[in-house]
C-alpha cells in the first residue's frame, strides 16, 4: 500500500472518528433535560433552613502576621496546619487554640500546605517551585528552626498545590505554574509520574489545584488557568482520563464529593459547578449575583461530609453556603458579625464533619461549629 492511500485511510478514518464524536457529542447533550437543582425540585425536596446560631465562630486562632493562603486538617480531626504570606507553617491544636509548631520556612513565598495521613509530616509549597517536606517529630536546629526533611525538586513552575496520597505518608501529589501534575515518592524524592506536559491531553495553562479521591486514591482531578479541570489516573499518566469544560475563567479550585463519585470547582468566572466523574456532565451551577453584575471570582470551596453542603469563598469577603441539592444560599458566613475582616482565602471540614476552619487575608483562622438544632450535615 503507497504512502497517499494511507495518507487517505487516515484522513477518511479520521472523519469518521469526528463525526461519531459528534454524534455522541447531541446524543449527550439530549440526555441532559435538567440539572440537580430542577429535579429536586420536580421531587418536591425544599432547601435547608438555616439561621446564623446553626454556624458559629466558636474560636480565632492568632498568630501569623500575613494574608493567610492554605489550611488542611489532620484526619484524628484536632489539628490544623496552614501557610501565610509571613513565610511560616503553624501546627495549632484546633481545641485548645494553642500552638504545637511555628515552622521557619525556606522560601517565605508560600502558596500551599498539608498535612500527611499520619499526621506525623507537614507539606508546603509556594514559588520556590519545590515542595518541601517537614518531620514534626525532627529536632529543631541551633536556631529554634524545624529542619526540612525532603526536599522534592523537579517543577519548572511555582507550586499551587499538594495533598498526600489517602492512607500513605510515602506519597503526595502536586499541582504547579509549569501546566504539569506530579506523583512523588516521599521515600526517594523522586518523581514517580508526570501528568500532562508534553502529553497533548494535559493542561495548556497553570495548574491550580488537585485533589485525590478518597474513595479511589488512583483517581485525582486538577483545575487550571485553561478554564477546565481533568481527571487523571496514576496508573496512566500519559493521558487524562476526561477533560470537564464549561467555567469561563481560571479554576481556582477543585474537591472531590464525599462519595468520590462528583467533584466541585470554584472559578474566576464567579460560579462553582458539579461535575459527575462517570459521565463526564455537568451537574449543577451554583452562581448569585453579589451586586450589579458582580460575580467575584471563588478562591476556596469545601463539601460537608454528607455532600448536602457546599462552602465557597470569595474574593469579596462573602463565604457562602450553599444547598448543593437545591442551588440555594442558605446562609453567607461573611456576613456575620464575627467572621473576617478581609476576604477567605481558604476554608477545610475536619474529618468527622463537625467543625469548618476558615483562613482570611485578615492573618487569623476561624472555627466553626454547627450549633442551634443543627446537628452534623
Amino acid at each position: 500500500m503507497s504512502v497517499a492511500e494511507l495518507k487517505e485511510r487516515h484522513v477518511a478514518a479520521s472523519e469518521t472518528v469526528n463525526s461519531l464524536r459528534e454524534c455522541l457529542k447531541q446524543k449527550r447533550a439530549s440526555l441532559l433535560d435538567t440539572d440537580v437543582a430542577g429535579y429536586a425540585k420536580s421531587q418536591g425536596k425544599t432547601p435547608l433552613t438555616f439561621g446564623p446560631t446553626d454556624l458559629v465562630c466558636c474560636r480565632t486562632l492568632q498568630g501569623h502576621t500575613g494574608k493567610v493562603y492554605s489550611l488542611d486538617w489532620t484526619s484524628e480531626k484536632n489539628r490544623i496546619v496552614s501557610a501565610s504570606q509571613d513565610g511560616r507553617l503553624i501546627v495549632w491544636n484546633a481545641l485548645t487554640s494553642q500552638k504545637t509548631h511555628a515552622i521557619k520556612l525556606p522560601c517565605a513565598w508560600v502558596m500551599t500546605c498539608a498535612f500527611s495521613p499520619t499526621g506525623q509530616s507537614v507539606a508546603c509549597g509556594g514559588l520556590d517551585s519545590v515542595c518541601s517536606i517537614f518531620n514534626l517529630n525532627s529536632l529543631c536546629d541551633k536556631d529554634g528552626n524545624l529542619p526540612v526533611s525532603r526536599t522534592l525538586s523537579g517543577h519548572k513552575g511555582y507550586v499551587s498545590s499538594c495533598q498526600y496520597v489517602p492512607d500513605e505518608d510515602t506519597h503526595l501529589i502536586t499541582g504547579s505554574g509549569d501546566q504539569t501534575c506530579v506523583l512523588w515518592d516521599i521515600t526517594t524524592g523522586l518523581r514517580t509520574s508526570v501528568f500532562g506536559g508534553e502529553f497533548q491531553s494535559g493542561h495548556t495553562a497553570d495548574v491550580l489545584s488537585v485533589s485525590i479521591n478518597q474513595s479511589n486514591s488512583r483517581l485525582f482531578v486538577s483545575g487550571s488557568c485553561d478554564a477546565t479541570a481533568r481527571l487523571w489516573d496514576t496508573r496512566v499518566a500519559s493521558r487524562a482520563v476526561r477533560t470537564f469544560p464549561g467555567h469561563e475563567g481560571d479554576v481556582n479550585v477543585v474537591k472531590f464529593f464525599p462519595d468520590g463519585n462528583r467533584f466541585g470547582t470554584g472559578s474566576d468566572d464567579g460560579t462553582c459547578r458539579l461535575f459527575d466523574i462517570r459521565t463526564g456532565h455537568q451537574l449543577q451551577v451554583y452562581h448569585q449575583q453579589h451586586g450589579d453584575n458582580d460575580y467575584p471570582p471563588v478562591k476556596t470551596i469545601a463539601f460537608s461530609i454528607s455532600g448536602r453542603l457546599l462552602f465557597a469563598g470569595y474574593t469579596n469577603g462573602d463565604c457562602y453556603v450553599w444547598d448543593t441539592l437545591l442551588a440555594k444560599v442558605v446562609l453567607n458566613l461573611g456576613s456575620l458579625q464575627n467572621s473576617h475582616e478581609a476576604q477567605i482565602s481558604c476554608l477545610g471540614l475536619s474529618a468527622d464533619g463537625s467543625a469548618l476552619c476558615t483562613g482570611s487575608w485578615d492573618t487569623n483562622l476561624k472555627i466553626w461549629a454547627f450549633g442551634g438544632h443543627r446537628k452534623i450535615i
